[in-house]
């Protein structure tokens, strides 16, 4: 098995750099730890609404054909450099690598019109990042389009321009350990339906993930009672990856205590089903909620910002509650501005006409606790000030704890809603470092290790704490380009 370039990978990252060093003339082999139908990694998952840079329409006609009644009857939001520096640092609490994140958020758009020209297909993201106001639709959060069908939508399209260009792909063939003669990296061991391979190659992109459905490494990384959270993406991201590169001295960088978790239903399986539609168990409608917990009480200020921006850290603070989940509650006013998953058929809800058999449904809940919690809330609301969906309006409660800061209406007007949620862990932040021109794994003097590139969830030092809607596979775009571009120009 002799190769010029060899992905360990197929998730967006891996694809984009498979394709990127066939571009360039290289020989091509990709090892995917699942079969067929289980394929994709974590992008398969994403909802693969994209962040990306752009100043107006005019960039947003570059990536789909917007018509001009859409250009006239639309505000399109923004999302200037200046912008997405501001979310990313933000977010980050400042600690985002400076060289990755200005080639993540420079490079996004030109790395977008690259997507399109390898047959992936945008759309405006109408249903979950734009409402109707006074009958001009108008979107926020700065992530005006997405990919047609999702994530999986996503693999699929580069997966056929792979096949296309000759990329040749092996199923249910894990990467074990780096073929290593202490100076370069000379290939990958693999296991292929248990029988041992050897996959020779002049470079080596690892673009497999991190180690989210390791319940063992969450523990020893994330902490005691992350072994129990859910695993929103695919079963295979086990970390080997990032172990195999350790073992020859590569060097560790980012946040290894962090992670992207949000609001999950609490019945949903314990891995992500590949055959779901990829926004079955989301539950990212918080911030027109009261989130309760086990004792009646609310536990975190719901409408700090858009969900975009605290939807990754807000799953923890779910594993931190009294057994470990939640109740989403709505009233009517409301009910017509939830994202479509909450009308899906695997959700866990409970309906009622009043508060008092409300509470009474909402399962492992203290009934007083809740309506002593509820009354406070009503009573707290600034309701002189309007109510507005699209912008952080400033709507808020005064003198209780946690305060609400944004789209907070007394809960009054029936029938009322209560959704059951608990965390589910979507990737890890901690990573490898990387040299960001070339995307080379740098080892722990900060060399650069011959033949060894990363790319995706496997770079370390561009989320912390908290992650911004949308920038996790526009980043394994960027930085899986710039690995591949890196790897076949290693081989030339």
């Amino acid at each position: 098995m002799q190769f010029d370039v060899v992905v360990v990978g197929k998730g967006n990252a891996a694809l984009c750099a498979a394709l990127a060093a066939r571009d360039k003339g290289a020989r091509v082999a990709m090892l995917e730890a699942a079969p067929v139908g289980e394929s994709g990694g974590n992008s398969r998952f994403a909802t693969a609404a994209m962040r990306f840079a752009y100043g107006s329409v005019e960039d947003l006609k570059r990536l789909a054909e917007i018509s001009d009644e859409e250009v006239k009857n639309t505000d399109w939001d923004t999302n200037t450099t200046d912008q997405f520096y501001d979310d990313l640092y933000r977010t980050t609490n400042f600690r985002t690598d400076p060289q990755l994140s200005e080639i993540l958020v420079t490079q996004s758009l030109d790395a977008m019109v690259w997507l399109r020209s390898q047959g992936v297909r945008f759309v405006p993201n109408y249903a979950v990042q734009s409402v109707v106001v006074a009958g001009r639709r108008k979107f926020f959060g700065r992530m005006p389009f997405e990919i047609s069908g999702g994530g999986a939508g996503l693999v699929q399209y580069l997966t056929n321009t792979a096949a296309k260009k000759g990329i040749e792909i092996f199923y249910e063939t894990r990467a074990v350990s780096l073929i290593y003669d202490g100076e370069r990296v000379l290939g990958v061991n693999a296991k292929s339906r248990g029988k041992p391979v050897e996959f020779r190659g002049r470079s080596v992109v690892l673009a497999c993930g991190g180690f989210e459905a390791n319940p063992e490494w969450r523990t020893r990384y994330l902490g005691p009672g992350w072994e129990l959270a859910k695993v929103r993406g695919t079963r295979f991201n086990m970390g080997e990856g990032l172990k195999m590169a350790l073992d020859i001295g590569a060097c560790p960088y980012g946040n290894w205590s962090g992670r992207h978790s949000a609001s999950w239903e609490r019945h949903a399986p314990d891995v992500g089903d590949p055959n779901m539609p990829h926004y079955s168990y989301r539950r990212h409608s918080y911030p027109l909620s009261l989130m309760i917990n086990a004792d009646g009480k609310r536990f975190v200020d719901e409408g700090a910002e858009f969900f975009n921006y605290t939807y990754a850290k807000y799953g923890a603070e779910l594993l931190k509650q009294p057994e470990q989940f939640a109740w989403q509650v709505f009233d009517a006013k409301v009910k017509a501005l939830l994202l479509p998953s909450y009308s899906g058929k695997i959700v866990t809800r409970v309906t009622a006409d009043t508060l008092e058999e409300l509470a009474a449904k909402m399962e492992d809940v203290n009934p007083e606790g809740f309506l002593k919690t509820v009354r406070e809330f009503n009573a707290a609301v600034r309701t002189e000030v309007p109510f507005d969906p699209t912008i952080k309006d400033g709507r808020c409660t005064v003198g209780i704890e946690p305060r609400k800061s944004n789209w907070a209406n007394p809960l009054d007007t029936p029938p009322f809603e209560a959704y059951n949620t608990t965390c589910g862990i979507t990737f890890t932040f901690g990573g490898l470092r990387i040299n960001p021109e070339n995307g080379r794994v740098l080892d722990v003097n900060l060399y650069p290790i011959s033949g060894l590139y990363t790319a995706g969830e496997m770079v370390g030092g561009i989320f912390y704490f908290n992650y911004p809607a949308g920038a996790g596979l526009v980043s394994g775009t960027v930085f899986g380009r710039i690995a591949g571009n890196g790897a076949a120009e290693q081989v030339a």
